[in-house]
């Protein structure tokens, strides 16, 4: 039998739920199968009021503003993930994939010891009950994207199960939210590791080779011109 040893190992995506406090994984979801594509949109802070929303506008914006930025942009991500547990019948599963659901569905559910609490505080007569504060969540895609994220979105299509009715394979829509400094307060785990994520882009960004003018078709502006370059040809 040929073996392939010098070929890597694939590298799987997932979820890493930290404790804020201490900083320690408190469980680790690994992606059965990397998803085939991400959709990713970038939206700009910036600090230049309506004028800058792209509607056709009204000029209202401050024009000293244009080029400033209020903060980070806002990143959300979105994929498609599979969970097939079809092909691994040796292994004991007497509830399906229901286990795998339970764990992603808790990103975005109080544990029912939380709502015990909050609901013994408003029996109490607690004037103002704080909203239930969630676990610190990490994002992973390979070791240069490792960002804290807010679960938005979580569509499950469930689409075989056993003969006891319990989901052996489903696709799960996923949609997240990179949560900035502008986000997390001062001093939060997840803003430390934000700027991690932050400073790995601006690396990233270095290594990049730039092109040139002549590439763009203009030439180097002449002295006191007050402008970048002109159009080769221009009249």
């Amino acid at each position: 039998m040929t073996r392939y040893a010098d070929i890597p190992k694939p590298i799987r995506s997932g979820i890493v739920v930290v404790d804020p406090d201490r900083g320690t994984p408190q469980r680790i979801i690994v992606l059965q199968f990397n998803p085939d594509t991400l959709e990713r949109s970038l939206s700009p802070q910036s600090a230049g009021g309506s004028g800058d929303s792209g509607g056709g506008g009204s000029g209202s914006g401050d024009r000293n503003e244009a080029l400033r930025l209020k903060g980070p942009a806002q990143e959300t991500w979105k994929f498609t993930a599979e969970i097939d547990a079809t092909d691994q019948f040796e292994v004991a599963a007497p509830d399906g994939i229901h286990p795998q659901l339970a764990t992603l569905e808790m990103l975005v559910q109080p544990t029912t010891q939380q709502i015990r609490d909050a609901s013994r505080l408003s029996q109490k007569g607690a004037i103002e009950i704080s909203p239930i504060e969630m676990p610190l969540t990490l994002f992973t895609w390979g070791s240069k994207r490792v960002m804290p994220v807010r679960l938005t979105e979580l569509s499950i299509n469930e689409s075989a199960f056993d003969v006891n009715l319990n989901p052996i394979r489903a696709s799960l829509s996923i949609g997240l939210k990179v949560l900035t400094v502008s986000d997390l307060p001062a001093g939060h785990r997840g803003a430390d590791l934000y700027l991690a994520h932050l400073a790995q882009k601006e690396r990233l960004a270095a290594a990049a080779r730039g092109g040139s003018l002549g590439g763009l078709g203009l030439t180097a502006a002449g002295a006191g011109t007050g402008t970048v370059g002109t159009l080769n040809g221009r009249g």
